[in-house]
């Protein structure tokens, strides 16, 4: 094959049709996959492609040619963009519906609840976990095969112009927006930069005329969206497209369209709009009515998301898989509204809130306090900062300090909220409750 420096894209599509797939990973490549060396923040992929094809794979994309090894080498400019290149090659393949989603809150969930809902009646593919940044989409769209009929492709964003480039590489023809929210403000330069950088979205489905998802209840979305190709849900407009009711909010949502009831295991009323999203996305697609509810009622939230844990004889309520603060409060919110009299609450830092994140955490720390649980324990630098005149708030700079705290005053009987940020691992809580 030789040294390839003008490879280009169709033939290495062609060898990609041969291969078994496609890894970033060294560690976990499996015979005749392709390896992209990607460079990371502490790490350079390039250095790892001998082990992967020491390990079975069958090509390794370069960009550094000194790392060139013999002629299952490709060298292209740059592994990263050759890798998108890929991506969208492949995905012109396929005349399917693609569907995209952002949003600030809710993306992973409300993702989770469309893939179980049209895998009633098709072959689906979907972003696995998390995987929805620059990386994390071309290798969902490469996972697209023949029998796949409908993808779903979540896109994360923490600054302005990268949802714009996942929808050149995705091409979606559908798309929604779950919220705009407080979420990488840092990253986005305030609310107003959140609203633009995620409504890159719906300026890429508008130019394609394809079809929009909207919430009507929410004013920026029908104002962002009017004159659009679009879909609304509602829980107060008679005249949208979809109407659905919230009949419980506790000890899990139960909501219902048309005469079809859905008793659903997610907690809190932020998830109303998620699930709502999905029964329009089942309407649109034709996945009979019953099999919307079953679907959305099987769905059992995992990885840290709004899992509800039983341990001892505490009800916890896990949401630690990340935080900012738009879902912070409403998860405040919902757990203020539970009818327990033993609440405890737990909360870590919040990342990527930039200028304000001490006015922020502030905000939430009254929160806090307005509820008056029983118990509250803030963790995090900024947390720490925080002023609180309640006895019952207890503050640490670390997660361990809280830890310990926990472990000489443990909690009993009680109804625990546990959210933070990512970077907080605020789930290692749980092994002191």
């Amino acid at each position: 094959m030789g040294l390839f420096c003008s490879m280009n894209i169709e033939e290495l599509y062609q060898a990609f049709k041969k291969s078994n797939g496609i890894s970033i990973d060294s560690r976990k490549i499996d015979a005749n996959q392709f390896f992209f060396a990607i460079k990371g923040e502490n790490f350079d992929g390039n250095q790892y492609a001998v082990s992967a094809l020491e390990k079975g794979a069958s090509l390794a994309v370069i960009d550094q040619p000194k790392f060139y090894i013999d002629e299952r080498t490709v060298l292209v400019e740059n592994s990263l963009k050759t890798l998108q290149d890929l991506a969208n090659h492949h995905r012109k393949q396929f005349k399917i519906p693609v569907i995209a989603l952002t949003g600030s809150n809710g993306k992973t969930t409300t993702k989770e609840l469309i893939a179980a809902v049209l895998s009633k009646k098709y072959k689906t593919v979907a972003t696995k976990g998390n995987l929805n940044n620059h990386l994390g989409v071309p290798l969902t769209l490469l996972g697209i095969d023949k029998t796949t009929e409908v993808a779903i492709i979540e896109m994360g964003a923490n600054h302005q112009g990268e949802i714009d480039l996942l929808c050149k590489i995705t091409e979606p023809n559908y798309g929604l927006i779950t919220n705009f929210g407080k979420a990488h403000l840092e990253g986005f330069g305030g609310e107003k930069g959140v609203i633009k950088g995620k409504s890159e979205l719906y300026d890429f489905i508008i130019r394609e005329k394809g079809l929009l998802f909207v919430n009507a209840d929410d004013p920026i979305q029908m104002k962002k969206t009017k004159g659009t190709k679009r879909f609304l849900f509602s829980k107060k407009d008679e005249n949208a497209d979809l109407k659905i009711s919230l009949h419980q909010k506790n000890p899990s949502l139960a909501l219902s369209f048309g005469e079809t009831k859905i008793l659903s295991q997610l907690i809190g009323e932020y998830n109303f709009y998620n699930i709502a999203t999905a029964v329009s996305i089942g309407k649109i697609f034709k996945v009979p009515n019953l099999d919307i509810a079953a679907a959305i009622e099987a769905y059992r939230p995992q990885n840290n998301r709004s899992q509800i844990i039983e341990k001892n004889s505490n009800r916890i309520i896990l949401d630690a898989y990340n935080a900012n603060p738009s879902s912070m409060k409403v998860a405040l919110d919902n757990f203020s509204d539970l009818p327990s009299n033993q609440k405890v609450i737990i909360l870590g830092d919040m990342f990527e809130v930039g200028s304000k994140s001490m006015i922020e955490h502030q905000k939430i720390a009254d929160r806090v306090a307005e509820i008056n649980p029983k118990t509250a324990i803030l963790v995090g630098e900024y947390f720490y900062q925080a002023l609180t005149d309640r006895i019952t708030i207890t503050k640490f700079k670390t997660l361990d300090q809280a830890k310990e705290y926990l472990k000489q005053n443990p909690i009993d009987s009680s109804e625990i909220l546990i959210k933070g940020s990512r970077g907080m691992t605020m789930e290692k809580i749980v092994d002191v409750l």
